[in-house]
């Protein structure tokens, strides 16, 4: 955030300068010299807690600005950083807290409110007299203005000085600047009790500062990415609603016919009415703690799950009341941070978006793994069943069964866990906060692929069976159902694209899952001491053959039915267009 106007009597400063390095210029038509510009950039520093500090070429400092992920040497902020950008502005004047603060200590403060939306701090001057300096919102502060300066003297401040502060406040604002007025007022020098209705009225009125806080280009990204996933953004601030709307149109969050709310509009809605706004309205502006509060019940009211940030103290109700409150880990406060359901470590919107994204792989992962491993199951199940019920020998000895619940199953179900998310997980709307895991028809893919495994395993027993040998059918039904699984976990990789879509090399894992479990079910089949262990024989190519185009028919088929899917939806989007 950098201070990059400034307006002192309509004469427009223009501040050169980057970062919080004080170095710059101040180019305009205006005087530094009058006494205006001295007392708003004194105001500036004074009305500030904020620390601006250079990191020391040193050892400690060099592993200190590691830590920070800057050099050692470069100029940073310990504060808010809006009081950071007005203490890099003053500084660049020449004025410079500590040493201001020798001839002028400080006696008293009254913080900043969000009602008030000001903060004073008085300073006692070498004359005895009590300076009481004051920054805020423009509209706060000239309510509370009786003069100004001109010719270095104090004036009535007059309705049309009024409209000509608020015209550039506007202008200013337009440019998505954050603007903040200052004024000014000296208290006699016997003044020891100073409250907010002693000090701040009867105010000269000093200036306005326009500051820049250019939106992180990954915020635009995320603004987008989050749209494109069902998910609004709202924006909530302090600032003008001028300067809301402008940054909202910046990040996309605001389209041209979008609304604002401020917090004087919303304090004469009824919670019915916010309520139906709230569905609507994505940028709010000049609002208090409180408004936050009833913005988040609004929403939730109106079935909204609701995600809340929020740093300060006031922050911390509306952060509790939200369905996910989030804090700011590096700005935030401990109350926030205690309040909150997740604390962000670095203070960046597109973290919440991948943490969005990271929460919908997981969940579709969790989806696969379930999928494979109930259908498997099932499978099984039928195959055993099927045939007791056909009065055939069992297809299975339970040493099999055993062996495919603890190797070929076990692995490759763990690897689908890790699997890579699909391409288009942003690009679905979000899902219903109780919709069950088996919802979008996974119960009938379920039941419906442990048929075909079931039947498969079965036509192969039978096969076996026709050719007179009991072990050697065992043998055949133990592979086709191993195998139908090895393939059938592919199919898993996803419920909207294809094996072809996904690729095979994609999930390096699962490729390697399968091919051990594979060799071990080989061994089983091959090694001579592991064939009475688990009752196989050997199997020559013809017997191979069988066992893989049964057991293929699952990979096959869900690639082909995922093509002309494919291909269907994309000929009634040619149509729809």
């Amino acid at each position: 955030m950098t201070v990059r106007k400034v307006i002192i009597n309509g004469d427009v400063f223009d501040i050169t300068g980057e970062g919080y390095d004080p170095k710059g210029e101040f180019e305009g038509n205006g005087d530094i010299r009058d006494i205006k510009f001295t007392l708003l950039m004194k105001a500036a520093a004074f009305c500030n807690n904020a620390v601006l500090e250079r990191g020391e070429v040193s050892v400690a400092g060099l592993f200190r600005g590691l830590v920070k992920g800057r050099p050692a040497h470069e100029w940073s902020i310990l504060g808010d950083p809006t009081e950071g950008a007005l203490l890099v502005m003053a500084a660049k004047a020449g004025y410079w807290r500590e040493r201001l603060g020798l001839k002028e200590p400080r006696v008293a403060e009254l913080p900043f409110d969000s009602d008030r939306k000001r903060m004073t701090v008085l300073h006692r001057q070498s004359s005895g007299t009590v300076a009481a300096y004051v920054k805020g919102a423009p509209d706060s502060i000239v309510e509370l203005c009786t003069h100004t300066y001109r010719g270095g003297l104090a004036v009535p401040l007059s309705a049309r000085d009024r409209e000509e502060i608020l015209r550039h406040n506007g202008l200013l604002a337009e440019k998505a600047l954050r603007v903040l007025a200052f004024a000014y007022r000296e208290l006699p020098a016997g003044a020891e009790k100073f409250s907010e209705e002693s000090v701040e009225q009867r105010l000269i009125f000093l200036g306005l500062a326009g500051m820049l806080d250019p939106p992180r280009p990954s915020a635009v990204t995320a603004v987008h990415t989050c749209h494109r996933a069902g998910i609004k953004v709202v924006m909530i601030t302090g600032d003008h609603p001028l300067t809301a709307r402008a940054v909202a149109r910046e990040l996309g969050i605001l389209s041209k016919k979008g609304d604002i709310l401020t917090g004087r509009e919303i304090d004469r809605l009824s919670d019915k009415q916010l309520q139906e706004a709230a569905g609507e309205v994505s940028v709010y502006a000049r609002l208090s703690p409180k408004h936050k509060l009833r913005i988040v019940r609004a929403l939730k009211q109106s079935g909204h799950v609701v995600a809340m940030t929020g740093d300060g103290v006031n922050d911390a109700p509306a952060v509790k009341e939200a369905d996910i409150g989030i804090a700011m880990g590096t700005t935030g406060t401990d109350v926030t941070k205690e309040a909150s359901a997740m604390v962000l470590s670095d203070d960046n919107f597109s973290s919440i978006v991948a943490a969005i994204e990271e929460g919908r792989g997981i969940y579709d992962n969790i989806r696969k793994f379930i999928r494979y491993l109930l259908s498997c199951n099932v499978g099984e199940v039928l195959t055993m069943f099927l045939a007791v019920l056909g009065g055939l020998p069992l297809p299975l000895v339970p040493i099999q069964i055993l062996w495919m619940n603890l190797v070929t199953d076990g692995l490759p179900a763990m690897a689908l866990g890790v699997d890579r998310y699909d391409r288009d997980i942003m690009s679905r709307p979000p899902r219903h906060p109780r919709e069950s895991v088996f919802s979008h028809g996974m119960t009938w893919r379920i039941a419906l692929n442990g048929v075909v495994i079931g039947a498969g395993t079965l036509f192969a027993f039978r096969i076996g069976l026709s050719m007179g040998d009991l072990a050697l059918a065992r043998t055949l039904a133990f592979n086709t159902l191993v195998f139908f699984q090895l393939f059938y976990v592919f199919i898993c990789r996803s419920e909207f694209h294809s094996i072809l879509e996904v690729g095979l090399g994609t999930n390096p894992y699962l490729v390697g899952a399968v091919l051990f479990s594979a060799t071990l079910q080989l061994a089983s089949v091959y090694v001579p001491f592991l064939q009475p262990v688990f009752h196989t024989v050997p199997l020559n190519g013809q017997h191979w053959a069988i066992i893989l185009a049964i057991s293929s028919v699952p990979i096959v088929w869900g690639t082909l039915f995922r093509s002309l899917a494919e291909r269907a939806r994309e000929k009634i989007m040619y149509l729809k267009v």
